[in-house]
């Protein structure tokens, strides 16, 4: 792993595990990709040092909700590395507005309504992308350098961990359906909550309170979403 980048880290609690199952081949592939783009000066999203966020502030032993989405923002600066979030003091993203009124829907209260979303990371929410990185101003041009494997050994050793609740949103997130072991999570699908969809079915999913009471019932702290 000493060839990589070394901004573009995995946290060595997940790397330690991935280890495990996996040869690595699924995270080598992609940061080759990243780090041959760099040295094109491509600009990337989110920043080098941002790409493995969503590892950085959820360790692999406190997590225990993953909530899927899509690519990066692709605007600069925009990004930093979790699903939904943004850099502070960015504007909120439609999609995270409307996944602000489910919540209060839901709960009847928001915790906390600002862009970036670390406080529900360090709670142990995997805010997981589906690709972690994008090329700025080109949506979707990292979609198809190998994230999606990486994605698939991460879910392989949460299986193995157990207890966790997925949440997917949208056609993109529910391709990893199958790879879940539902015996031993609990899976919560539902439409995309962007304005395009939320109304088909991400609205009134209830899916907060639904992962709050499964984490209660296994004497797992509840989010404070």
């Amino acid at each position: 792993m000493n060839k990589f980048n070394k901004n573009i880290s995995l946290p060595n609690d997940w790397l330690q595990e991935l280890k495990k199952t996996s040869s690595l081949d699924s995270l080598a592939k992609p940061i080759d990709f990243i780090n041959y783009e760099i040295s094109q000066n491509k600009k990337i999203s989110p920043q080098p040092n941002q790409i493995f966020n969503a590892f950085k502030y959820c360790s692999f032993l406190s997590t225990k909700v993953v909530i899927f989405g899509q690519d990066p923002y692709f605007q600069k600066d925009l990004a930093n590395g979790l699903a939904f979030s943004v850099n502070k003091d960015k504007p909120i993203p439609a999609s995270l507005r409307n996944i602000f009124k489910e919540i209060k829907n839901d709960l009847g209260i928001v915790k906390d309504q600002k862009g970036c979303l670390k406080n529900w990371a360090n709670q142990g929410v995997l805010l997981l992308n589906a690709s972690l990185t994008v090329e700025i101003s080109n949506p979707g041009s990292h979609s198809n350098i190998g994230w999606n494997n990486f994605i698939f050994d991460v879910i392989d050793i949460l299986n193995n961990k157990g207890e966790i609740v997925f949440m997917l949103w949208g056609n993109n997130a529910k391709k990893y359906h199958n790879r879940i072991n539902k015996k031993n999570n609990l899976v919560l699908m539902a439409s995309h909550p962007s304005p395009l969809s939320a109304y088909k079915g991400f609205f009134g999913c209830n899916h907060f309170s639904k992962c709050n009471n499964y984490l209660i019932n296994r004497n797992c702290k509840p989010i404070q979403w």
